[in-house]
């Protein structure tokens, strides 16, 4: 019999409904029951594509002994991370402060029956190993200290809550005066952990830091420029990076991104995208154009659904293997490819060394450089180029005929801002229509249907759209409209910009000590109400929001949407004072508090406006805001609305100084020096 999982819409959920275990959904009568019951409450918390969430649920999850023991002693509690991230990040909180080490998924929490957390961990293996106990083992073991120990276990979680509540944020007695000093610490932080040999930042496992490396790209410094751009290659060149299909995975299990764990998420995907078009345009390397057309491509190809919106996850595993669709035997390649094709590939790809995965396999990573192997097997430029294309093409088809990865289905508001922005951002740098006309389709589905009744909601699958939307689904998406209104200008992107921004100010802004919380004001009350400025795998909601008023207000004019803004940087100042380089996204934002965005709306004929955005993108000025209009745009804001003119004509406007049209390229270009 399904449990109580049968009827949620999270891929993720479903994959449990059909356990032994006696899973139910966080909700208030699950969580009134364990108050009934007086019983623990065992929380699971992971994702679809969590290869050790499969592993733990084949293992014991599936397990009907072990199941019987769950049911016996607790109230069960399955969750998505995706669909529940309040949750999650309170009881990541609580597991580093109970185990006194970072967390993970699966995440596994025992929980009083009001919801304080008395023990943690991640993976729990069903026999003891890897110095864990047996799952089964824990589970006789919590439940009685549960039972013996209560008076102790209500101390301990008085204790807990106390420290939550003193991680968040407090506002300065003492009057913030704002400068750029964390801005310039958080660089040469991350440059000093910058590993000069493989990219990235310190050892294994190594994670893709888009905040990071956005902060250090948009310096324009030498040291800065080259740590992001030489990371950028490597995770290109490395296991990392799908080099048949395009797109990232999660992070590398090694320090020379060689393997990865395999599931592909769109948050990362929709990072990198606007990342690598940015680095193309500050070093116009070749590598970078073609990573960002792959990537695109395997967005429309495998993620975007038919009504609009992206999907959320492809699974690490297939065939309960993981990495299983990725990885190659020799031989195998060998057959598919003609002998000049295999020629190339074989030292290209790392063939003629030693297998790097599993089962004496290969998991592709470019092992030499494209001219090195051309220049040994004695071909031009173009014979290689057109060998290693037709190679990539033989070895795709017959990996499309393997059996795929699953594929989360949901969309989410947070996550498919990230890619609309990324896709809305590479169409603008590389003049695609096809990426515009899917980030705008995307965008479309979010204003259709996960906004209703002048709410945001967070999650929509198989028609049904529900859970209240938390601040990253709403920075996410300003953001996003503001790249599309950049990429073309739709009077109802910037109309849903300001209803984002207005709902944001009003359910999400703590008014009185600044900043914004995670959860809105109507939200459901839960142990914690986290109001986070530090990035992780995605920027802070926080930074988003900062960064996107401030730039919504110089679109608009509209000074609370700044003054929102500045007042977040207020209180975070001290953080970042501190430790600047775990706030990156927020020292993007407060750069541009210091030196506001340049305003540049173009209005004339399209085919010269698309020129002269153009000749102005080649320039590479983060920071600058560029609208172009076709000059029959109704409802403009006071700051685009601008005389048309006969001829193509720039208006550029720092900050409060605003220069006279221009009506010459060469000029306009002059200006932006």
């Amino acid at each position: 019999m399904p449990n109580h999982l049968v009827n949620e819409t999270s891929p993720y959920l479903l994959q449990h409904a059909d356990n032994p275990v006696d899973w139910h959904p966080w909700n208030a009568a699950t969580l009134q029951l364990a108050r009934e019951l007086d019983k623990p409450i065992l929380l699971s918390i992971g994702y679809s594509a969590c290869h050790w969430c499969h592993v733990m649920a084949h293992e014991s999850f599936e397990d009907a002994a072990v199941a019987a023991v769950m049911n016996e002693h607790f109230v069960n509690i399955k969750v998505d991370r995706e669909e529940r991230p309040d949750l999650d990040q309170i009881y990541q909180n609580a597991h580093q402060l109970l185990a006194r080490r970072g967390g993970g998924w699966p995440l596994t929490m025992f929980l009083a029956p009001d919801g304080t957390p008395f023990y943690s961990g991640t993976y729990f293996p069903k026999q003891a190993r890897y110095g864990l106990p047996g799952f089964p083992e824990l589970l006789q073991h919590v439940a009685r200290v549960f039972r013996e120990n209560r008076k102790e276990l209500a101390a301990q979680n008085e204790q807990l809550l106390a420290a939550l509540a003193d991680w968040q944020p407090e506002r300065s007695a003492e009057h913030i005066e704002l400068d750029a000093a964390p801005v310039g610490m958080a660089a040469q932080q991350l440059v000093g952990r910058f590993d000069p040999v493989h990219g990235g930042f310190g050892g294994a496992p190594k994670f893709l830091h888009p905040a990071e490396l956005d902060l250090l790209l948009r310096r324009r410094e030498q040291q800065s420029t080259h740590a992001a751009v030489f990371t950028l290659q490597q995770m290109a060149l490395g296991g990392l990076y799908d080099q048949l299909g395009g797109g990232f995975c999660r992070y590398s299990v090694d320090a020379s991104w060689d393997i990865p764990h395999f599931e592909k998420m769109l948050y990362d995907n929709g990072l990198l995208l606007g990342l690598y078009s940015d680095a193309w345009l500050a070093s116009g390397d070749p590598l970078f154009a073609r990573v960002v057309e792959q990537t695109a491509g395997w967005v429309l190809r495998e993620v975007q659904a038919p009504d609009g919106g992206y999907y959320s996850s492809l699974d690490a595993d297939s065939e309960h293997e993981e990495g299983k669709f990725y990885v190659w035997q020799r031989d195998e390649i060998r057959k598919l490819l003609s002998a000049e094709e295999y020629a190339l590939i074989k030292p290209y790809f790392g063939l003629d060394s030693t297998p790097n995965f599993e089962d004496h396999a290969w998991h592709l990573r470019v092992a030499q450089p494209l001219s090195t192997v051309a220049q040994n097997l004695h071909l031009n430029e173009e014979q290689a180029s057109s060998l290693l294309a037709s190679a990539r093409a033989k070895l795709f088809a017959a990996r499309e005929k393997r059996i795929r990865p699953g594929r989360d289905e949901k969309i989410l508001g947070s996550w498919n801002g990230l890619m609309i922005a990324g896709m809305a951002k590479a169409a603008r740098i590389f003049h695609r229509k096809d990426w515009l006309h899917s980030a705008q389709q995307a965008m479309d589905f979010a204003h259709g249907t996960l906004w209703q009744n002048g709410k945001l909601l967070a999650t929509h699958k198989d028609g049904k759209t529900h859970l209240n939307a938390y601040l990253d689904d709403h920075a996410f998406l300003l953001n996003a409209a503001l790249e599309l209104l950049q990429t073309e200008y739709r009077v109802e992107d910037m109309r849903f910009a300001v209803q984002l921004a207005d709902a944001l100010l009003e359910r999400f802004e703590d008014q009185a000590n600044g900043g914004f919380y995670f959860t809105s004001h109507d939200h459901e009350s839960l142990i914690q109400r986290n109001k986070t400025g530090g990035d992780n795998a995605t920027p802070s909601g926080a930074g988003i929001a900062t960064q996107a008023l401030q730039r919504l207000s110089a679109l608009t004019g509209v000074t609370r949407y700044a003054e929102a803004a500045e007042r977040c940087l207020e209180l975070f100042f001290p953080s970042m004072r501190q430790a600047p380089s775990q706030f990156c996204s927020l020292c993007t934002a407060l750069e541009e508090l210091l030196q506001p965005p340049a305003v540049l709306v173009l209005c004339g004929a399209e085919n010269e406006t698309a020129a002269w955005q153009a000749a102005v993108l080649e320039k590479y000025r983060p920071g600058l805001l560029t609208i172009v209009l076709k000059g029959d745009e109704a409802a403009l804001p006071s700051p685009l609305d601008k005389p048309h003119a006969a001829q193509t004509t720039a208006w550029l406007c720092r900050g409060t100084q605003c220069l006279p049209p221009i009506t010459g390229l060469d000029e306009l270009l002059a200006e932006l020096v």
